[in-house]
């Protein structure tokens, strides 16, 4: 899962992208207003950790962005601003939750765990596509009541592909959800067909049929229809 940090105290940024890389999230990180524009501008995220008080301007314009550009980003906003004011006003821009600083990262954690349930896959720990079943909590995937022996990376691109599914994904989308912004580094995108083909190879084994379409010269699609 890719998360975007948007926060301007260095120390607890930090800690935050310690604690969620160390969970195997894809952490961003932006400490100011005109960077977190631009990057939400040419990424999506699966969820924006917003602090409200930056030093060039007001977290609130992220969400005002978000708005403009139609785009379906979760949103939680951490801020040391608990006024009842503030956080209606964060609701009611488009904010999916609000935490008061400070907070446990644990708590953070499960924040943002729920919040990527609720939008992605329905509020379920548990997804089920026919003989497949995916636990987003033990990051554990079945076959057949089977477990498959299955990578970190793979295990992020299954969801990717299962959540977005009949929607064709373009490598360069599949490698940003990977690797984060790193990709605009990357020369090419042999890494993205080296998951695929790895992933396709083990549901097969297991005993799934094709699921993972090449749309050739477009990407990737799941498809269980």
């Amino acid at each position: 899962m890719k998360i975007l940090l948007i926060e301007d105290e260095q120390e607890l940024a930090k800690s935050i992208i310690d604690y969620l890389t160390g969970n195997d999230f894809v952490c961003e990180w932006a400490d100011n207003l005109d960077t977190a524009l631009g990057k939400i501008s040419a990424y999506d995220y699966d969820c924006i950790l917003l602090d409200l008080m930056l030093p060039d301007g007001n977290g609130f314009e992220i969400l005002k962005e978000l708005k403009r550009q139609n785009k379906s980003d979760g949103v939680i906003i951490i801020s040391a601003k608990e006024t009842l004011e503030t956080k209606i006003e964060g609701l009611q821009l488009g904010a999916d939750d609000y935490l008061t600083k400070p907070f446990h990262l644990s708590e953070l954690m499960a924040r943002i765990q729920a919040l990527i349930r609720r939008k992605n896959f329905n509020g379920n720990n548990i997804l089920t596509y026919n003989e497949i079943k995916i636990d987003l909590l033990s990051k554990t995937v079945m076959v057949n009541e089977k477990k498959i022996d299955i990578t970190k990376t793979e295990f992020e691109l299954l969801l990717f592909l299962t959540g977005n599914k009949n929607r064709v994904l373009s490598k360069n989308a599949i490698a940003e959800h990977l690797s984060g912004d790193m990709a605009d580094m990357l020369d090419n995108f042999d890494f993205v067909y080296a998951h695929i083909k790895n992933l396709k190879n083990k549901l097969k084994h297991a005993g799934c049929p094709d699921y993972i379409k090449t749309v050739y010269g477009l990407g990737y699609k799941w498809q269980n229809d």
